[in-house]
């Protein structure tokens, strides 16, 4: 092979440059262990940390990290992204376009609050790093982001929960026992409760921390960047989303669109149709 040859074979490998896989016929390496080496041994859970975190988790990291994903899989077919699978079934598509359809739907309004949450807390543990008082910089952060980002706070606060998201509160007594147990150091929960202390204070039922906001205290703990927190939310979500797609298949029903046929929408334009 030439040496021209050579550096364009070179230039062909670095393409896609990676350090999580290595591949070739007959072995498969997984952040340098064998697939073999890992099937039947770790966990889903521990195989998606290696994946992103190029190591395998400690017992306590992948069981808390695990009780972030399973809080995280359903809430009703009233969430946009399960009942747009739920429609994308009913108009004859596979499980996996119902999947795709419903991911997508989980931008930054619907599934992004965890990352946003995640992004906030940050900005108060790098002014606690230094040297900050916790309660002045949690009120801080919360009246930037009120001044440029609008009048919610992501992570918390929910239409349906209220005063208390039932998952949060043991989502927090895992986080308490983990730093108890010294897996974790406990900065992003006392963040996260500071900041549902000034927002609750002088409402008689309280703002909720809501699943976004407790699931971004365990990412943040367990050392996920904020991007991380939305993508986690994604994969933990698929499940709930995979299984109301496979019920509506079995349940049948076609076309079904978010309300049933004999509700029309409202309609505000020139020379409405009377009734009879």
């Amino acid at each position: 092979m030439s040496t021209e040859d050579k550096g364009t074979a070179e230039k062909v490998r670095n393409w896609w440059s990676t350090e999580i896989i290595d591949m070739r016929p007959g072995k498969i390496r997984i952040r340098g262990e064998n697939i073999e080496d890992l099937i039947g041994k770790i966990s889903f859970v521990q195989m998606i940390w290696l994946m992103i975190q190029g190591r395998l988790p400690e017992v306590e990291e992948a069981r808390l990290m695990e009780a972030a994903l399973v809080a995280s899989v359903d809430h009703g077919p009233q969430a946009p992204a399960i009942s747009t699978a739920r429609m994308a079934v009913s108009c004859g598509n596979s499980l996996n376009h119902a999947l795709a359809s419903a991911v997508n739907m989980l931008g930054d309004v619907h599934g992004g609050a965890g990352e946003q949450c995640l992004e906030l807390m940050q900005k108060v543990k790098d002014l606690l790093d230094k040297g900050g008082n916790l309660e002045a910089s949690v009120a801080e952060e919360i009246s930037k982001h009120l001044q440029t980002q609008g009048k919610f706070i992501p992570g918390f606060g929910h239409r349906f929960h209220k005063p208390e998201d039932p998952r949060a509160p043991r989502l927090m007594e895992l986080v308490s026992k983990a730093e108890v147990e010294k897996i974790v150091s406990g900065s992003f929960m006392r963040i996260g409760l500071e900041i549902h202390r000034q927002l609750s204070r002088g409402k008689s039922t309280g703002i909720a921390m809501n699943i976004d906001g407790a699931t971004a205290v365990i990412f943040g703990e367990l050392g996920f960047a904020p991007p991380l927190a939305r993508g986690l939310f994604c994969l933990s979500r698929s499940v709930g989303i995979l299984a109301h797609a496979w019920e509506q298949k079995n349940q049948g029903g076609r076309n079904k669109g978010p309300t049933p046929p004999e509700f029309l929408w409202n309609y505000t334009g020139k020379n409405p149709l009377k009734e009879e």
